[in-house]
């Protein structure tokens, strides 16, 4: 296990549902390339704290590493109405344009 996700997972042990740890957990997975174990972070992420609008991007963007573009699809979708109801108009405009070029 890298240094890193080894560090998280000892927080993520006391911290289970922390948005953050979790968020931090699923890109250390992607930037490892293993994006099915970075879409399941990214899901518990999600499911702790459904307006973490940069999870949507950065699962979208995992989706789309794995040949599964629907799916990045349905998640971008997802996220803009996260984003448009949190009114961050920053995370609407990067996942608007991340669902055009798909």
């Amino acid at each position: 296990m890298l240094p890193r996700l080894a560090q998280l997972s000892k927080l993520l042990a006391l911290e289970p549902d922390d948005p953050f740890l979790l968020y931090s957990t699923a890109l250390e997975h992607a930037k490892a390339g293993d994006h099915a174990r970075a879409v399941e972070f990214f899901d518990r992420c999600l499911a702790a704290d459904p307006a973490y609008c940069y999870a949507y991007f950065h699962k979208a963007v995992s989706l789309k590493a794995a040949d599964r573009a629907g799916e990045a699809r349905d998640t971008l979708t997802a996220g803009i109405r996260a984003a448009q109801a949190a009114g961050d108009a920053k995370a609407l405009g990067e996942l608007s344009g991340m669902l055009e070029s798909l």
